[in-house]
């Protein structure tokens, strides 16, 4: 067995991209856990014996805040910042929770103490990466403040009735072979053989009838014994996984070119999908490293300017720019905060077509005002398919654009910042949809259920991004890749992930039916740090190989 230990006295952490992927994607798969919160729709009307509103709203705010992945927001409605911060962010990355929901129970079930806090029950549901969901009750101390405030009484126990400062949590994953895989062609694909597919491979058990098993469990601090199991998740059965060879979209040459393609990012954490752009098979998917997270599929990230891909169709489908169009670029742009361009490079008079092939942020952001508050999240699902549920054959994370709450949001937004979340699967099936006008649901095995619904996109709008994308390469951001035989087409990203951390970079690219993403994390530009590898992919793979 494979364990993850839970909050140590000690300040231990987890890898920070591992933290930084798990608690991104409790962001987006948390909406339901704070919308009514954040909608206003709370607190309630008390009569002279309910509880006062103040200290009700404290309480669905940290609920929101922690299921949104806004651990310091939630920390700071607590009388103990610091310490619920360390311990919310190891409770979830410890024990891979991703995205959890928390439900507030009615004002009537909320109690007053002898000492005058104020506990209000709440539902935890806790998805366990790859396992499943955990479901427990507990509730949430609160105490009135000097002045009249309300702040929610820190204690282990409010996370879990069960935590404490002598017992803690900890997850148990029963390690189990992944099921014989076969690529397109019926060859046989191994983790031995292609090490960055181990990831993916752990979870075809599901396609073959499997599946993966494990256990959250409660045990001494300072012994380590298991007290009692809290929960345990998957089949129990020595026949999990015995349904046979799984026949994958994946091609081996493409793979192989994959894997020795993340040699280029340096060690980096790094992902990399390729599939086929008429399809949406899946040919090559690849992570660095090769043991854990699978990234290129499951990950969250801002896709920085490789979103300006969206975000250009979503002008042109209205006609609110025209590639010819002159939308100046300057370093910097203030909407609240400053936005400025990577190395605050400037292009003063500058072509829209010119802003695209520059990757000009100041100018995409200038032309927020020509979009209606949700319409590049409409123009993401209804055209690329983003924040649908996909069904690719293991699980995958699909995108959200949500609506911006402010100005400054929207212009983040335009530039694939903000809460723009995507990952490498999502944007090598953007670059696809884009060059060919329509979208298919990316697949890893056959028959998959679909029950997107997306419209194409007008041929004038696929020309033009088109025309942009090679003139990106030819003259653009891209140009490492313009030695490539074929017509190339890219665009390249860089993503901010925080004031201590480099920046992600990325980058997206199509050829003959292919098209490519690929995301370096703190790989600190797109042309630098992933467009090596995109080239050292397609360098590798004949054109015309798919």
């Amino acid at each position: 067995m494979s364990e993850h230990q839970y909050i140590p006295h000690t300040s231990r952490r987890r890898p920070r991209s591992a933290v930084r992927a798990l608690t991104a994607v409790g962001v987006v798969l948390a909406v339901a856990a704070g919308g009514s919160y954040a909608a206003g729709i709370g607190p309630f009307a008390r009569g002279d014996d309910g509880p006062d509103p103040a200290a009700m709203e404290q309480a669905r705010g940290f609920l929101a805040d922690w299921a949104a992945g806004r651990l310091p927001s939630a920390a700071g409605r607590t009388t103990r910042p610091e310490r619920a911060e360390q311990v919310l962010q190891s409770f979830t990355a410890g024990l891979d929770i991703t995205g959890p929901k928390l439900t507030a129970g009615p004002d009537s079930d909320t109690e007053r103490t002898d000492d005058g806090t104020l506990t209000v029950p709440y539902t935890a549901r806790m998805p366990v990466e790859g396992l499943g969901t955990w479901t427990y009750e507990a509730e949430l101390p609160l105490r009135e403040q000097g002045d009249g405030s309300w702040k929610v009484d820190w204690r282990l126990s409010l996370v879990h009735p069960r935590l404490s400062e002598s017992e803690k949590f900890r997850l148990e994953r029963e390690e189990s072979a992944p099921p014989e895989a076969l690529d397109r062609e019926g060859d046989r694909l191994t983790g031995a053989e292609y090490p960055s597919l181990t990831p993916v491979l752990a979870r075809l058990g599901d396609a073959a009838g499997g599946g993966p098993r494990g256990a959250v469990e409660l045990v001494d601090r300072a012994t380590g014994e298991v007290e009692r199991t809290e929960a345990t998740f998957g089949p129990r059965t020595k026949a999990s996984g015995d349904g046979g060879p799984v026949r994958t979209t994946l091609d081996a040459t493409w793979q192989a070119a994959a894997e020795q393609a993340l040699a280029e990012a340096g060690g980096k954490n790094a992902a990399l999908v390729a599939l086929r752009v008429d399809d949406g098979e899946i040919l090559a998917v690849a992570n660095s490293p090769a043991s854990g997270f699978n990234r290129a599929v499951s990950g969250t990230y801002a896709p920085g300017s490789t979103w300006k891909i969206v975000t250009s169709s979503a002008l042109l489908l209205k006609g609110a720019v025209a590639p010819g169009d002159v939308v100046d670029c300057p370093k910097y742009l203030t909407v609240g905060k400053r936005f400025q361009n990577v190395e605050l490079s400037a292009f003063p008079g500058a072509t829209f077509a010119k802003d695209f092939t520059e990757s000009c942020n100041t100018a995409f952001i200038s032309l927020r005002g020509r979009l209606g508050e949700g319409e590049l999240g409409e123009v993401a699902r209804t055209y690329f398919g983003v924040g649908q549920e996909w069904h690719v054959g293991v699980p995958s994370y699909d995108g959200s654009v949500p609506v911006p709450k402010d100005e400054t949001e929207k212009a983040a937004s335009m530039i694939g910042q903000g809460r723009v979340q995507a990952n490498p699967l999502i944007m090598a099936s953007v670059t696809a949809t884009a060059v060919s006008g329509r979208f298919h649901q990316p697949s890893l095995t056959a028959a998959n259920e679909d029950g997107t619904r997306t419209e194409p996109l007008p041929r004038e709008v696929v020309t033009q991004l088109r025309t942009l994308m090679r003139a990106t390469v030819t003259d653009g951001t891209a140009r490492l890749l313009a030695d490539l035989p074929g017509e190339v087409g890219a665009k390249t990203g860089t993503a901010e992930v925080s004031e201590d951390r480099d920046n992600n970079g990325w980058m997206v690219a199509h050829r003959g039916d292919v098209a490519v993403a690929v995301v370096v994390e703190e790989g600190v530009t797109g042309g630098g740090s992933a467009g090596p590898v995109v080239h050292s992919l397609l360098s590798a793979v004949p054109e015309g190989t798919s």
